[in-house]
């Protein structure tokens, strides 16, 4: 009797100790409703909708998971959002067209694409001050940053190129030829390698960044719009088409194509990678991708117009 009650008071403690991990959850940005829906990831459900005016677009959460920032290209915006708080903490005025954006994997500064003035604008993500900005490409749409924080890598569209940008001296280093109007942009989790939707040609790139060149060209579906990397796959969305096409990532030889809902725009993997989420504009749905089954397995219906153009996926932190 003794043994049982120290065992069971042993896993209590342990219990308490390490407490089960939260639910992660995906911050969707829907253009036409104005909103930006949280669906928790375990219930599938929308747990939270936020008013985002500007016809929100672009989404990047933080890697600690404390902050989102939204940009709205017709309030010529960026909405830094409490996560935790599910509210609008500050609304940053940057000007232009401000389309893709990416965090710094400290978490700050957040750099936001202007896409009518051809150029990246840092933001200081405590202040919210505008932190310097760098000329690129025509055009620029999705942006990346490597893991180690050292490079930001832009979809210039309508220059049919990538620009690699310095992060400390907010410098443009180069820039690299890829297919026909890259639009999102995915980097590994080596920093090794980025890959570019190009809607204008149907094709992805895949782009070495320490040699600072093309290395792969992969036929996918019609118009794609971004990139997700699991299981040593990528995942990418066929707005056209209403697909995901899958390929290996060691071959670049096309495994699978993968109904969906209709016109899927914004896609990003689990943290675990046996899962991908795809927004699908026109259906209004979250669908949610078995990595491995390579099959549809569910689907959340969200606000109208979703896009999720970024990094989607929040990652709770501990209480």
């Amino acid at each position: 009797m003794a043994a049982t009650l120290a065992a069971l008071l042993l896993l209590a403690t342990s219990l308490l100790a390490c407490p089960p991990a939260r639910a992660d959850e995906a911050f969707i940005t829907s253009q036409p409703a104005e909103t930006l829906s949280v669906v928790d990831l375990d219930t599938l459900k929308v747990v939270a909708t936020l008013p985002v005016p500007g016809k929100p677009a672009g989404i990047a959460v933080s890697p600690d998971g404390r902050r989102a920032f939204v940009t709205s290209p017709d309030g010529k915006a960026l909405s830094i959002v409490d996560t935790a708080a599910r509210s609008v903490i500050r609304r940053v005025e940057v000007g232009g067209g401000p389309l893709g954006v990416a965090v710094h994997p400290s978490g700050n500064p957040a750099y936001v694409a202007d896409w009518y003035k051809a150029r990246i604008v840092a933001v200081d993500a405590g202040t919210g001050a505008l932190a310097g900005e760098v000329a690129v490409g025509n055009s620029p749409s999705g942006l990346a940053v490597t893991p180690d924080g050292t490079l930001l890598v832009s979809a210039d569209r309508d220059s049919d190129e990538i620009s690699l940008v310095d992060t400390r001296s907010l410098t443009r280093l180069a820039s690299i030829p890829v297919g026909s109007r890259p639009f999102g942009v995915t980097i590994d989790a080596e920093g090794r390698r980025a890959y570019t939707a190009n809607v204008g040609s149907n094709d992805v790139t895949v782009i070495d960044l320490a040699a600072r060149r093309v290395v792969g060209t992969v036929k996918v579906g019609q118009r794609p719009y971004a990139v997700a990397l699991a299981g040593g796959r990528a995942f990418v969305t066929d707005q056209y088409d209403s697909t995901v096409s899958v390929f290996d990532l060691a071959t670049l030889g096309k495994v699978e194509t993968i109904p969906v809902g209709d016109y899927p725009e914004g896609i990003a993997a689990s943290r675990d990678g046996a899962l991908v989420y795809v927004a699908c504009w026109e259906s209004n749905t979250l669908g949610v991708i078995d990595a491995k089954t390579l099959r549809l397995v569910a689907e959340v219906p969200v606000a109208d117009g979703p896009r999720a153009f970024g990094a989607f996926i929040r990652r709770t932190p501990p209480d």
